[in-house]
């Protein structure tokens, strides 16, 4: 691994450092090896009080003198909770005390714990294929098919388990405690009611979005920055340029002349004069799905393969610039978008104004009367809905405009070309995961947005070790804890409506944002460069597919991908599809790869 880390309880007699090279060893208060690891472009802080010692992995912008005193007040691992809410920024942080050591991530996924047993032993990663070296273990079949059978579309904790076998993931609201030879996991973290008002909860959101963009921009470091035209990047734009001394900013060019995102972007480029701009053009960019064959990392199946080629370009051009930081504004479409389940609970507790609200979705998507009314008729459990997905997996696909009123946004509805076995695999994990599901939040809308931030966090982890190899810092503010209950706090029916597009971003950053992007009602489209990019790259997938390991294994059949990628379609959906597939094949690749070379490791 280049990157990452492994924490060891007292007595484990594993020793991961042949996985990293040069690694860092941070002892127990004992002297043995405890957290063993290269943590790359991430921030290590650790400080010890007594017989506690913390460690706080990622962006955390802590003093050691702080985290000292809060230490102290850390006597076993009941108190380390309020601990991790008095910390922002997004981080690992594992603290070891009398009575265990536990490990805990992010509340959106960005940051994940995985862990399995080794020699006995209950040991936790950051890295669920650091793990994999470490026992030898192989893909799990059964969550890959699952994978492959949703589409992409699976949802947490299913859609975010590990797909390598014996391997498992925490719960993003949970963490892991691991005392003597067991590992337990605690949920230790709620979302909060939505309870404020828009313009009671504005000034956290922007406070909340001020320090933490305040904090990544403050330092010597070059800084570059997306500026799409859009709300989310525009906004990050405007408040590190207050603080960073040299800022960057960068956009891709259009390749749909019906794409507005160039003149907002150069409107707000004007306004930021002490800053320099990069427009990179479509000519000089890689096609869409340019290289299928190449590959993010082996953690698990990529989500955005269709723009990997693009996005190594960009991190080599960005790094020539001298940028040794990137702001990005991923994970703000999850937080403040448009997700209307809180129509379930507002038109039971408000039914006129949820009246009012469908009239507006119904205007603005077209909903079907009879879909909408089916679906708020509703009262089925989180688990209900994932037995029912299980049970109508290969069922005709819902209309184009079926109402996203579930607890898992989409039905979930499997491709062509997944086999029979594969289905019946999925169905099965399916069916596991709805024994085990919880809501993420009593109120379904609420449930829906950390739905959609925990499908995304993975794979934008993964995105950032691509700047990492370049030895650039990707941060993602709107995926900071801090950020993300300060919106949570927000009453849904006031931070999503149909009238306004992300109302609540647009109130907090009234004083950051151009008013002219602050008002902006349209969002740029990139279906031409979508068209464009499977045309310029057909053949080689073509040529990947006919060689296909999924199809090797009996999970898909080359025969119906290679029937789709050559039929003319209607929209893009299969073009997703195609997308999250691809994904999938590159990483079975790579998993197999893996694991030879971990069973020639043993054998030497």
């Amino acid at each position: 691994m280049s990157t990452g880390f492994v924490v060891l309880p007292e007595g484990c007699p594993t020793d991961p450092t042949w996985l990293y090279e040069s690694p860092q060893v941070i002892p127990h208060p004992s002297g043995k090896p405890w957290l063993v690891g290269r943590w790359g472009a991430d921030e290590l802080v650790q400080a010890q009080a007594g017989p506690v010692r913390v460690v706080v992995i990622g962006h955390c912008p802590v003093t050691t003198t702080r985290l000292t005193r809060l230490a102290g007040q850390v006597t076993s691992q009941s108190h380390v909770a309020a601990l991790a809410r008095q910390l922002s920024g997004s981080c690992h942080l594992i603290v070891v005390s009398p009575d265990g050591t536990s490990v805990r991530g992010s509340v959106t996924g960005l940051r994940q714990v995985f862990h399995t047993r080794v020699d006995g032993h209950a040991v936790a990663s950051d890295r669920p294929d650091t793990l994999a070296l470490l026992t030898g273990a192989g893909v799990d079949e059964g969550v890959l098919a699952a994978r492959l059978a949703t589409g992409g579309r699976l949802p947490a904790p299913l859609g975010t388990a590990s797909v390598w076998s014996g391997i498992s993931a925490v719960p993003d609201d949970h963490c892991l405690i691991m005392t003597g030879d067991r590992a337990q996991e605690v949920r230790w973290w709620q979302a909060p009611e939505p309870g404020l008002t828009l313009a009671e909860g504005a000034p956290a959101v922007h406070a909340a979005l001020s320090d933490a963009v305040g904090s990544r921009t403050s330092g010597p470091r070059p800084l570059s920055a997306d500026l799409s035209g859009g709300m989310d990047s525009t906004a990050l734009c405007f408040l590190a340029a207050r603080s960073a001394p040299q800022l960057l900013t960068f956009r891709w060019g259009e390749a749909d002349l019906g794409n507005d995102d160039a003149a907002f972007a150069a409107h707000s480029a004007a306004l930021l004069d002490q800053a320099s701009h990069v427009v990179v053009p479509q000519h000089e960019l890689p096609a869409l799905f340019a290289h299928p064959a190449d590959l993010a990392d082996t953690e698990q199946p990529y989500l955005f393969t269709r723009t990997l080629a693009r996005m190594k370009h960009t991190v080599g051009l960005l790094a020539d610039r001298g940028s040794r930081a990137h702001l990005a504004g991923h994970g703000a479409d999850e937080l403040f978008g448009r997700l209307p389940g809180y129509l379930h609970r507002l038109l039971r507790r408000r039914p006129w104004l949820a009246l009012r609200h469908l009239r507006g979705y119904q205007a603005l998507n077209r909903w079907p009367l009879r879909g909408m009314l089916a679906e708020l008729a509703r009262a089925d459990s989180v688990r209900d809905w994932w037995r029912d997905e299980a049970d109508s997996l290969t069922d005709r696909a819902p209309a184009p405009r079926h109402p996203p009123l579930g607890w898992g946004l989409i039905p979930l509805r499997a491709p062509v070309w997944v086999t029979p076995a594969a289905v019946d695999a999925a169905r099965s994990e399916l069916r596991k995961a709805a024994d085990g599901a919880h809501v993420f939040a009593a109120d379904r809308g609420q449930h829906q947005f950390l739905v959609a931030l925990r499908a995304t966090a993975p794979a934008y982890r993964q995105f950032a070790r691509l700047f990492d190899t370049a030895g650039i810092r990707l941060h993602q503010p709107y995926l900071d804890d801090r950020v993300v209950e300060a919106a949570l706090a927000v009453r849904v029916h006031e931070r999503c409506t149909p009238w306004e597009y992300k109302p609540l971003l647009a109130t907090a950053m009234r004083d950051v944002l151009p008013e002219r992007v602050r008002a902006r009602t349209t969002k740029g489209s990139f279906d031409e460069d979508l068209r464009t990019g499977l045309s310029r790259s057909r053949e080689a997938l073509l040529d990947l597919f006919a060689d296909s390991e999924l199809a090797k294994a009996g999970l898909i059949s080359a025969d119906a991908v290679r029937a789709q990628l050559l039929t003319p379609q209607a929209d893009l959906t299969r073009n997703f599809a195609v997308e999250h597939l691809l994904g999938c094949e590159t990483w079975f690749r790579a998993a197999r790869h893996l694991a030879q070379n971990e069973r020639r490791h043993e054998r030497t």
